[in-house]
């Protein structure tokens, strides 16, 4: 028996995670996987329940389970509340207190869907990335930080920092995982601007003397944004700080047409979350328009990772390229008026599930 902290947070959050526990249901009906979930709240709904993005209830479910599952933070609504308060400093506060120090970011792009990216096909066809991106350490965790008064107006600071301990831990991360691919690490950094990045490259071509069977190569930031889109296939893992990492991970997730594609896992020494990369669409939330499959495949890289069922994970892959081999596709997908709803997709994926193999 396995335990599921299951959130769902704000937006679409509610929406895309019950598609994805619709997978689990039958995974646990059809294949005995015997997972337990229970639900909690977290971000603008952990404030509207408890006046705190990241209840006290919460903190004890996830740490008492084997495995989270999130959906997304945030919306218009909470924007007016102290920065403590937001959403956002909920999902923060989760990865710092599960210590979820490496982010795992898969950016492949599907073969049915190459016409949905706004690149052209033989720009992105073949494309199969990874991020590994460091997540609790960095500007959005560096102190000081803040909005101050000085000489008559006020100014604002944030403080990048790492310590050689972080760098060199995400850097193994990534070099141990691209044993597991390609053999390929690009490291990218800012360092003939930054002293915190020229620290990195240091730390990580020294990591490097111990994985001698994996090639790697450094890339500054500014030239990683321009070579994603100019030629996405020379990349095998991306590492990367922070703050570079959400924003080339996000770059990454336009080469395969849309960001309702792309899973992501935050692994740390002992605890693990699973979520979509993209945020919570306040925008359509509560419409049934949005894609679940970046959370469906999240549950699928749970299965792997935490669970060690890559029989279960492989099956739901399969099963998500056989929806789209028959030509299913949500809005963002270019669906048009075909679309199939949120719920309509993940039934398709259900029904697939239920069959493939057999």
């Amino acid at each position: 028996m396995v335990k599921i902290t299951v959130l769902p947070g704000d937006g679409i959050g509610p929406e895309i995670v019950r598609e994805a526990i619709k997978v689990l249901d039958v995974l646990n009906n059809r294949f005995d996987l015997g997972a337990e979930y229970e639900y909690a709240a977290i971000g603008g709904a952990g404030y509207d329940e408890a006046g705190d993005p990241y209840p006290e209830a919460t903190q004890r479910l996830v740490k008492a389970s084997d495995a989270v599952l999130l959906g997304a933070v945030g919306g218009p609504k909470w924007e007016s509340l102290d920065k403590p308060l937001r959403p956002e400093a909920g999902l923060l506060r989760i990865r710092a207190d599960l210590g979820l120090f490496a982010n795992y970011r898969p950016a492949k792009v599907h073969r049915q869907l190459l016409s949905a990216s706004t690149l052209k096909p033989e720009v992105v066809e073949g494309v199969d990335m990874l991020v590994v991106r460091e997540l609790v350490g960095g500007i959005y965790f560096g102190q000081p930080r803040g909005i101050e008064a000085r000489d008559g107006e006020r100014f604002g600071y944030n403080t990048m920092v790492y310590d050689e301990s972080e760098i060199e831990r995400i850097a193994k991360t990534a070099f141990e995982a691209a044993r597991l691919r390609s053999g390929r690490v690009c490291s990218v950094d800012k360092a003939n601007v930054l002293e915190c990045s020229e620290l990195w490259r240091e730390v990580v071509t020294r990591v490097h003397q111990d994985y001698a069977d994996v090639e790697l190569t450094h890339m500054y930031v500014d030239n990683a944004a321009m070579q994603l889109v100019r030629d996405p296939r020379q990349f095998d893992v991306l590492v990367t700080s922070n703050l570079f990492g959400d924003i080339l991970s996000d770059e990454a997730s336009m080469l395969t047409g849309s960001i309702g594609m792309l899973p992501s896992a935050s692994v740390g020494e002992q605890y693990a979350l699973y979520e979509p990369i993209h945020g919570s669409a306040p925008d359509i939330a509560g419409q049934d328009l949005a894609n679940p499959l970046a959370t469906i495949l999240s549950l699928a890289m749970m299965l792997r990772f935490s669970f060690g069922r890559t029989d279960l994970a492989d099956r739901i892959d399969a099963a998500v390229e056989a929806v789209l081999d028959g030509g299913a596709r949500t809005h963002d997908l270019g669906g048009g008026t075909d679309s199939l709803s949120c719920s309509g997709m993940g039934d398709a994926v259900c029904a697939k599930l239920e069959v493939i193999g057999d």
